[in-house]
């Protein structure tokens, strides 16, 4: 098995094979509350990693643009979970059950501690529950973290496109 520090350079008259760039992590961020979207971004903005964020303001046009034939789809989804018309929870569940979107990780970002909120996320398959900090420079640490482990851990060979569905 090949590994980077294993590639072998070049012999005379052969030309180096190009490393692919490393695409940026998409990021979608589910949340219905405006001025928490737009610390999310600042947030996502400001850490030295970039990533590319999209944000929604429902569970319910989030679900529509995912659902988009040719779709480019995040690598993760941070995903708050009290929202007023349809919670998180239920638009987990909704992921969940969608074959084109089932896979894709999905974080639960709170700020209750609860444990029937923690245990809930987990049953309805959510990939990791976050408590939010109140604090700015904690909750900026966490969103660094959050970058650092979600581009170890996406797999390089998946497709990030939503294809549409075959015809027959």
């Amino acid at each position: 098995m090949n590994t980077q520090d294993d590639i072998t350079p070049p012999k005379p008259g052969e030309q180096q094979a190009q490393r692919p760039t490393k695409r940026l992590l998409r990021v979608a961020v589910i949340d219905d509350n405006l001025p928490d979207l737009l610390l999310a971004r600042t947030v996502f903005d400001s850490v030295e990693e970039k990533v590319m964020v999209e944000t929604y303001e429902s569970g319910a046009s989030a679900l529509q643009a995912l659902r988009q034939p040719d779709m480019d789809l995040p690598d993760v989804i941070l995903l708050d979970i009290n929202m007023p018309i349809m919670t998180g929870f239920e638009v987990l569940q909704i992921l969940k059950a969608d074959l084109g979107l089932k896979t894709i990780p999905v974080v639960m970002l709170a700020t209750s501690e609860l444990q029937k909120d923690v245990d809930q996320a987990y049953s309805l398959y959510a990939s990791s529950y976050m408590v939010k900090s109140i604090d700015f420079s904690n909750f900026l640490e966490q969103v660094e973290s959050f970058i650092r482990f979600w581009n170890a851990s996406r797999l390089s060979g998946r497709s990030y496109v939503r294809r549409s569905p075959p015809t027959m």
